[in-house]
């Protein structure tokens, strides 16, 4: 196995034509497909790029900007952002094309951290990334921004660390009651 791969090297897409049963009771293609959908590339890219099986850590932040109607293609690009030593974030975006009118929307982008596993499920490293452009660099630095904010924000809010009176001024501006003691 390569010791460090190009982003390039592990890049993946795949189509798909959006069909009734993919739908919601509003008429539009139901997030948890493409939650599915999204969940299923990236899982095909960090195997690619890490030549093992890969498991789904975790989901940073999946917002649907604009529906998906039954009928269109719904395109899903996965590449390699970020490698640390057993796990990869893989960034997912999703576009959908009207066949009739030819209009693209982006509909979601997200990051998905994997972890690359062996036969026994234990971790196992990963080769590391070649960044070749300002865009690569760019995409592995949000990621180890998003890194350092995920675990600050776990550990801030852990029930060790929480105090819960340096909060309460900003339940002022809220939808909430309290009823704490």
């Amino acid at each position: 196995m390569k010791k460090f791969k190009t982003a390039k090297e592990s890049k993946v897409s795949i189509t798909e034509l959006m069909l009734p049963s993919h739908s919601n009771f509003g008429g539009k293609v139901h997030g948890g497909h493409i939650l599915n959908l999204m969940d299923q590339i990236a899982f095909a890219c960090a195997s690619k790029h890490s030549q093992a099986y890969c498991v789904t850590a975790s989901v940073n932040r999946v917002n649907f900007l604009n529906p998906i109607e039954v009928g269109e293609l719904v395109t899903l690009k996965a590449a390699i952002n970020y490698t640390g030593r057993t796990s990869m974030v893989v960034g997912v975006r999703v576009e959908s094309e009207n066949v009739q009118t030819g209009e693209t929307k982006h509909c979601n982008s997200s990051y998905f951290t994997m972890v690359a596993k062996n036969g026994e499920g234990k971790n196992i490293p990963v080769p590391g990334l070649i960044v070749e452009d300002n865009q690569g660099l760019r995409r592995f630095a949000r990621s180890m921004e998003r890194k350092t904010s995920a675990y600050d924000r776990d550990t801030k809010y852990s029930s060790k660390k929480f105090v819960a009176k340096e909060y309460l001024h900003l339940m002022d501006a809220e939808n909430v009651k309290l009823e704490v003691d």
